[in-house]
């Protein structure tokens, strides 16, 4: 078995997925109380984002949050997609004027 044939029969686990060079983006807004908070979101993951006071804590912290959404999503069979991996769905955005 060659390398390309074993790598497509290789079973995605958590660590695999734990270990993707994810695009993230980082930013800052306010709370209901008009106070600032920090955040991580994933943009292969568009339910995924990480909020704390600082955005120091959001980077060190996000980590863990990702995993339990990963594995809620392996243990839904739900499609997880990579960096890189082309998005099916339309730019909403550039279609609506």
């Amino acid at each position: 078995m060659n390398l390309t044939t074993k790598n497509k029969h290789m079973k995605k686990d958590l660590e695999y997925y734990l270990n993707l060079n994810w695009t993230l983006k980082e930013g800052e807004d306010l709370d209901f109380e008009g106070k600032p908070y920090h955040y991580v979101m994933i943009e292969e993951i568009p339910s995924f984002c990480f909020c704390a006071k600082t955005i120091e804590k959001a980077r060190e912290n996000y980590k863990k949050q990702l995993k339990l959404t990963l594995m809620v999503m392996l243990e839904s069979e739900e499609h997880i997609m990579e960096p890189g991996e082309a998005n099916d769905e339309p730019d909403w955005e550039s279609l609506c004027p």
